[in-house]
């Protein structure tokens, strides 16, 4: 698979197939990382989910202070007009303002992470390439985010920013961690969504030809993958299961983003209660009755970790799962049902980071570097209790002979790291599932 992966990149950098690539490589015109010299006061805009958040930082050298809100974007915001989506935002914006007593700064710079395919040609444009992650706003796509977003708060009136630089967030976290890591140079999310960047060399950028030929900057430059649509030209076919099928013909954008449909938090659950639905149907689980799980959405992803956390901690009462369970409406669940539950958690949240660290791997390589820093952030990878190790030892497994490179995670949010070398094969607890499931999720 990173064979594959490395080869859809190279053809997302490469002038002639980059238009028909899968793994787009987007340029981001960041060049440079911070040095220490940064000082000021900056908003930050973060929309990539479900969630955006709004903060207020202030920079002073190796330092910084951030004050912050998070707000909600209703199902019917994300799914409506593209007008009123930034509208809500510009809304959510002044709300924060006002309370920060900011509406009468002038020009604020704001930094706006916007975390899904765009095509931009400088650090203040971004075209919005394909909505992803449930969004489906009309006259986004194709249309110029940043416009939007100063267009929104042109028509309220009452606040005044200068949007000095549009990211994906993914190169927002590999900015962050070089804040404190010099050596950082790939920024991964493992969220929602999943998604990576890293730093490239120019002269492998086929597609920017000439644009920034003869400058003094620097010889390298962010490129945001979007690997989360690798797959989709077939590729990965070979280990796409019948229940990945399943779930990518439920969404609202059949036949794209495979590879984040199998390792990325919005989908996780769901994938967990279409293989829990099969095996009841089978009369494997639950005496066979599967009304209750049949219904979609029904064991969100936040239900996988809550599972797996009984089998960290080695409760053989199941507390958690019978508690989801029963609240899922299934009736007569035994303790060996629950075992089997929390396998098929541990099956799917294993595969999801394994190809994960196939991606990490496989930038390593690319960087040419033997010590680098990955930041990595996102739900998934900050709240998932067993979704960072089983991480951290595949890569560990997959660099030791084939990459000589050494690794250092960091996680930005609360700067605690750990450096891999080595990895231990992961173990279940053998159940009569793992029969079942052999040949169907690896």
């Amino acid at each position: 698979m990173m064979v594959a992966l490395e080869k859809s990149m190279d053809e997302g950098l490469a002038k002639e197939t980059a238009s028909t690539a899968t793994v787009k490589m987007l340029p981001s015109y960041v060049r440079a990382i911070p040095n220490g010299t940064e000082r000021g006061r900056f908003l930050s805009l973060d929309l990539g989910g479900t969630n955006f958040r709004v903060l207020l930082i202030r920079l002073s050298g190796k330092e910084a202070e951030m004050t912050g809100k998070i707000f909600r974007i209703p199902e019917s915001v994300m799914r409506g007009t593209g007008e009123a989506l930034f509208d809500h935002i510009a809304d959510c914006m002044a709300k924060f303002m006002t309370e920060e007593g900011l509406n009468d700064v002038a020009k604020l710079p704001l930094g706006f992470t916007f975390s899904f395919p765009c095509e931009q040609n400088g650090l203040t444009s971004a075209k919005l390439i394909n909505w992803t992650k449930g969004f489906t706003a009309s006259n986004v796509e194709g249309a110029d985010v940043v416009r939007l977003l100063r267009e929104a708060c042109q028509r309220r009136k009452d606040i005044d920013i200068d949007v000095v630089a549009v990211l994906n967030d993914t190169v927002g976290t590999l900015m962050a961690c070089a804040f404190k890591e010099r050596n950082c140079r790939i920024g991964v999310i493992i969220g929602t969504g999943t998604n990576a960047c890293y730093m490239e060399k120019l002269d492998r950028i086929e597609k920017l030809g000439e644009e920034i030929e003869g400058d003094n900057i620097s010889d390298e430059m962010i490129i945001n993958t979007e690997w989360g649509a690798f797959g989709d030209d077939g590729v990965i076919d070979w280990i796409i299961t019948p229940f990945d099928r399943l779930v990518d013909s439920l969404s609202i954008n059949p036949g794209k983003q495979l590879f984040e449909k199998m390792s990325s938090g919005m989908y996780m659950g769901e994938l967990v209660r279409i293989v829990l639905e099969a095996l009841a149907r089978d009369g494997l689980l639950f005496d066979g009755n599967f009304e209750a799980i049949s219904r979609r959405g029904c064991f969100p992803t936040k239900f996988v970790s809550e599972v797996e956390t009984d089998l960290l901690e080695n409760d053989l009462t199941f507390q958690n799962t019978f508690q989801i369970l029963e609240d899922i409406g299934i009736e007569s669940v035994s303790s060996t049902d629950c075992e089997n539950v929390g396998y098929v958690c541990r099956v799917v949240s294993t595969r999801a980071a394994h190809l994960t660290a196939a991606g990490i791997a496989t930038l390593l390589k690319r960087t040419g570097r033997r010590e680098v820093t990955v930041g990595l952030d996102g739900s998934v990878y900050r709240f998932h209790p067993s979704f960072r190790h089983l991480l951290e030892e595949k890569i560990g497994h997959l660099i030791t002979n084939d990459i000589q490179v050494r690794g250092l995670l960091i996680r930005c949010q609360d700067r605690s790291s750990q450096i891999w070398k080595h990895s231990m094969e992961v173990t279940v607890p053998f159940s009569f599932l793992q029969f079942c499931l052999k040949n169907s999720l690896k």
